[in-house]
């Protein structure tokens, strides 16, 4: 199987100061996509330049051909599913049908509390996911949608043209626990997994790996259950988040080392972090510029 390659590209530059570059040269790079974040602010980042998630995808529709954009991940903690849909309807048609959307239950940093809520509790952040992806997943499907949920309505929503991807664009749901696998069963076209956290700081590499294939598993039972073939689903590595953090970027052989055993759990794709000096995700710009040229002729 070979291996997809793509970057995630962090919305901290002005378009005009870096920002824009970023995306043109990872085109030119030949990767399969870039992401950004979709968050108001993000760790380290907050008291600094942060820039919103759609409109930052339109610019690079304008500026790309090719590459496939989307986020990685957008979730409910101050998206609503009507607005967000006929967002994701523009950007796709402005694209020319690049966008994947990636989309998670979110978790208790800024998003959570930047509108003045209570953080959700996990079982709360997933019953509103749960009600999150199903009413996307009909508006962005059907003309008109009219709903009432427990978190969430929808009145006379229309969405004419749709999306330029038929029948919609891809999700790719991003989940460990067993809810969000099933949601990712049922309406993703891809999965997305960070690795375990609990892992990050005192375990090694091969505990990753371990924790990773049992999550693997766990999407196969969960497809299975409905009825689906797990295959069908393209499994995804947001890398940065495993005990072998920036280390995968340290030379071309380190990466290819990195993405083949991880090729082996089933991954189709696996995301890289543009570098950002100074940052968790700080590398060598003229490395990982030769990984993303020429680790994916070795992984095929």
């Amino acid at each position: 199987m070979s291996l997809r390659l793509s970057t995630v590209i962090l919305p901290y530059r002005r378009w005009h100061e870096g920002g824009r570059s970023a995306w043109t040269r990872a085109e030119q790079l030949g990767f399969h996509a870039a992401y950004t974040y979709d968050h108001l602010s993000w760790r380290s980042f907050r008291d600094g330049p942060w820039f919103g998630a759609v409109p930052t995808l339109t610019a690079a529709a304008a500026v790309t051909e090719r590459m496939r954009l989307g986020t990685l991940v957008t979730s409910p903690n101050f998206r609503h599913p009507v607005t967000l849909a006929k967002e994701l309807i523009s950007l796709d048609d402005i694209s020319g049908g690049r966008i994947t959307l990636g989309i998670g239950a979110g978790g208790t940093g800024f998003d959570a509390t930047a509108l003045g809520q209570e953080p959700w509790t996990p079982r709360e952040r997933a019953d509103r996911f749960a009600e999150f992806v199903a009413l996307l997943d009909q508006l962005l499907t059907e003309d008109a949608v009219s709903y009432e949920g427990d978190f969430y309505a929808a009145h006379e929503a229309r969405n004419i043209p749709g999306c330029a991807q038929r029948p919609r664009l891809p999700f790719a749901v991003a989940a460990t626990g067993p809810r969000g696998l099933r949601l990712a069963a049922r309406y993703g076209q891809a999965w997305v997994t960070t690795g375990d956290p609990k892992l990050y700081e005192n375990s090694t590499p091969e505990q990753s790996v371990q924790a990773l294939r049992a999550q693997t598993e766990k999407l196969a039972d969960a497809c299975a259950a409905a009825g689906r073939d797990a295959s069908e689903l393209d499994k995804i590595l947001l890398t940065g988040f495993t005990p072998d953090r920036g280390r995968p970027l340290e030379s071309l052989d380190a990466f290819v080392d990195f993405a083949g055993r991880h090729r082996e759990l089933g991954f189709a794709e696996i995301v890289i972090h543009w570098p950002i000096p100074d940052s968790d995700f700080a590398a060598d710009q003229k490395v990982f510029e030769r990984i993303a040229m020429e680790a994916p002729s070795q992984l095929t």
